[in-house]
């Protein structure tokens, strides 16, 4: 690195210090106020301890590396402090108007536009004392830069290597990078890092935490802590991940269960009335849902309270599942039985709660109060039309209940889009009142934890592929059991595989910018459309427990069934059945698509077929599989499961080979030559020099050495792990790490 030696680095300190005290500046420099660096300096009273301050002196450019700047000294007299976050900036305002006048002090927010301006200033400002000192003092004001870029480049390097978050750096290996990221803790979990702490504190206290057996005590009530939101065009978050806890796990499996009877139900009557009910429905329960998903992902508690509401959500989704059946049965006419009102009343009582959870936190997170009432007001928007439906009869209150529907999922979300492009329109135009209303509520807003959003539905999703495995299960009493209901059932099997490879290994695989954190509409399109994709999947797999057990085929003995599963074999398919099948699995191919196209995949050098072809592709093979009903009686059960999973194959197949490099052997490449001296067995064995250098010998000469003889002799000769030399005197053995290749 070119680095000087100690004499003449005090040398060349004490000649800097005399070259910067000969040049004039309209910066005061005074103790406690500004170093020639630009860097604030801590006051006289607020200096370290005698070895803290012996320390910083032996390691100058660590403490530059990791002290962050805090306050320094306007040209103007000013004094520019910095604060991390927003709770902080309020603070030091309120702090500092009471000990200074106005004119004083400024407050700015790190990584806003305000601190991006004032830095600029000071880089102006201290360029032109840079090169005033280059005119005056040419030779060693080169040769201290030399050193100064020297230091520099360390520092740089102990802070990649002790400050860089390991959680951040794994947020962006799987979900992109951005620059728009601020965290809002470090590594000793405070929300600010420490400038008296010495070079190693950060290290010594996250060591100390992962070490220590105490842990905190259960709590009945927590206050709730925001994991993340936006302010000013930053997304100030936590640096660690979140994680999918293991009650909601619970509530996915309850909530897949419901789905499968709303799907089960729809799959009885095939027909638009159904399927009407059927969408609506499993939108409701989907909404319950997502409340549940939003709570968990917006706020961490961890407290009795927490389990409780999510025990109450689980509850009120219970009760309202029980009355779906015939809820709108006595709407139309030859109805006998109405369960609406009892349906409305426990999904009302979850709104309600919800609304007034949301307006219990805004009192208690003052920081997002705005949102969190936004949240009330359309909640109890969504509940007038609700509560109107009750008083309307089938069909007019259709009409009342889709607005609600659209209101409950697309309100929140648009209500924000519209506040931040009425913020940046007003902020064009100048101040106002309506300006000053946006900013004063609005602008801070909750963000989508990512890593918890992520696994979250993924756990989710991955329920309801199981669940398509589990509508095709039969109990068959045949003697062979080698028939058509077999044959389906594998069919079926297979289509749920080759689902869950689309969706997991390859359009989740290998993103570069995950649709979340790419943009404000690919993250709106990413959570939206599993709602379609659920929906039609489980409607798809409903309908294909029917076609495994449908008798309209060769080889398909109705006698070769279960007793309970007899009743429910049909000999001729509904055109109802097929349309519900058929349009279920292109919806889910198609919303796969549409998911697929909101991330940015990382690209092959030479992809034998990219990205966009293969989607479009595998589109026209969904509508290819929603045009299959049009053939009617000409495609039995086994036809159509068969043609199905044939052409959700092909989609699977197409992309495998596009994603596979042209020029690489894509069906011997692992038997090549090439793949065989790549692949290298490293081992660790535990042996003395002596034998060490016998086998480096030995492999020098050309011989093969085996690991099982040289470990059943090691275990012979040695039991104590030691070897004996020909004149008896025992070594002491070494780990060696060696690596050799056995093929």
């Amino acid at each position: 690195m070119g680095l000087l030696d100690e004499d003449p680095l005090d040398s060349l300190r004490e000649k800097s210090t005399a070259v910067a005290s000969a040049i004039t500046s309209p910066t005061v420099m005074s103790p406690g106020t500004q170093s020639p660096s630009g860097i604030q300096s801590p006051p006289p009273e607020q200096q370290p301890q005698p070895q803290h301050h012996q320390r910083q002196h032996q390691h100058p450019h660590v403490d530059h590396a990791k002290e962050k700047i805090r306050h320094f000294i306007h040209p103007d007299g000013r004094k520019i402090h910095i604060a991390h976050t927003p709770e902080e900036h309020a603070k030091l305002r309120k702090e500092l108007s009471q000990q200074h006048g106005p004119d004083e002090f400024d407050v700015v927010i790190s990584g806003t536009p305000e601190h991006l301006a004032v830095v600029r200033e000071l880089h102006a400002h201290h360029t032109a004392r840079r090169d005033t000192l280059r005119e005056t003092h040419g030779d060693v004001f080169h040769e201290f830069e030399k050193v100064r870029d020297d230091l520099d480049h360390l520092s740089n390097e102990l802070n990649q290597l002790t400050h860089h978050g390991v959680a951040l750096d794994a947020n962006f290996s799987k979900f992109g990078y951005t620059a728009r990221i601020r965290t809002k803790d470090d590594h000793s979990g405070s929300s600010t890092p420490s400038q008296s702490s010495g070079p190693s504190s950060s290290e010594q206290t996250l060591l100390d935490k992962h070490q220590s057996r105490v842990v905190e005590g259960m709590k009945f009530f927590k206050r709730p802590v925001i994991r993340q939101y936006f302010h000013k065009g930053l997304l100030w978050r936590s640096a660690r991940s979140g994680e999918v806890g293991t009650f909601e796990l619970f509530a996915d499996l309850l909530y897949v269960g419901i789905i499968g009877i709303i799907g089960d139900k729809a799959a009885e009557d095939p027909t638009g009335k159904s399927f009407l009910v059927y969408a609506i429905n499993f939108t409701m329960a989907f909404k319950i849902w997502n409340d549940l998903t939003l709570v968990s992902n917006w706020f961490e508690r961890d407290d009795v309270v927490q389990k409780l509401s999510v025990m109450l959500y689980l509850i009120l989704l219970f009760a309202y599942t029980t009355n779906i059946s015939y809820a709108f049965e006595a709407r139309h006419p030859g109805g006998e039985f109405d369960t609406y009102i009892p349906m409305m009343s426990f999904y009302l009582a979850e709104r309600f709660y919800g609304a007034l959870y949301f307006t219990w936190l805004s009192y208690v997170v003052p920081l997002i109060r705005g949102t969190l009432l936004y949240t009330s007001f359309i909640i109890l928007l969504a509940i007038v039309f609700w509560i109107g439906s009750i008083h309307v009869d089938y069909p007019g209150q259709l009409a009342l209940i889709w607005i609600a529907i659209v209101i409950d999922l697309w309100g929140q979300g648009f209500g924000m889009f519209l506040s931040r492009a009425s913020a940046r329109h007003l902020h064009a135009r100048g101040g106002s009142r309506r300006e000053r209303f946006i900013r004063k509520y609005f602008e801070f807003y909750p963000a989508i934890n990512i890593e918890h959003r992520t696994e979250r539905t993924n756990a989710f999703v991955s329920l309801v592929f199981g669940y398509s495995v589990l509508t095709i299960l039969y109990q068959s009493r045949a003697r062979v059991g080698l028939n058509a209901f077999l044959g389906k059932g594998i069919l079926g099997l297979i289509q749920a595989f080759a689902f869950q490879w689309l969706y997991f290994e390859i359009d989740h695989q290998g993103v570069h910018v995950h649709a979340i954190r790419r943009h404000w509409l690919s993250s709106t399109v990413w959570i939206t459309c599993h709602l379609p994709f659920v929906l039609s999947y489980v409607l798809a797999a409903a309908t294909l427990s029917k076609l495994v057990l449908a008798h309209d085929c060769a080889n398909a003995d109705v006698e070769a069934l279960g007793e309970s599963y007899q009743p429910k074999s049909v000999a001729d398919l509904d055109a109802g059945l097929r349309w519900f099948y058929c349009g279920g699995i292109a919806a889910a191919l198609l919303s796969m698509t549409l998911l697929s196209y909101c991330h940015v995949h990382k690209t092959l050098e030479n992809p034998r077929l990219r990205k966009g072809p293969r989607l479009v592709v595998r589109s026209c093979i969904a509508v290819a599989i929603l045009l299959l009903p049009l053939a009617k009686h000409h495609l039995s059960s086994l036809g159509l499961i068969g043609t199905t999973t044939a052409l959700v194959s092909l989609a699977l197949g197409l992309d495998i080979f596009g994603m596979s490099c042209s020029g690489d052997r894509f069906w011997t490449g692992g038997w090549c030559d090439d793949s065989k001296r790549c692949t290298l067995y490293e081992a660790r064995v535990r042996c003395s020099r002596r034998k060490k250098q016998d086998i480096i010998k030995a492999l020098h000469r050309g011989e093969t050495v085996r690991l099982e003889e040289l470990l059943r002799r090691q275990s012979t000769n040695s039991s104590a792990m030691s070897s004996q030399t020909e004149l008896g005197v025992s070594e002491k053995l070494v780990d060696e790490e060696w690596q050799h290749a056995a093929l």
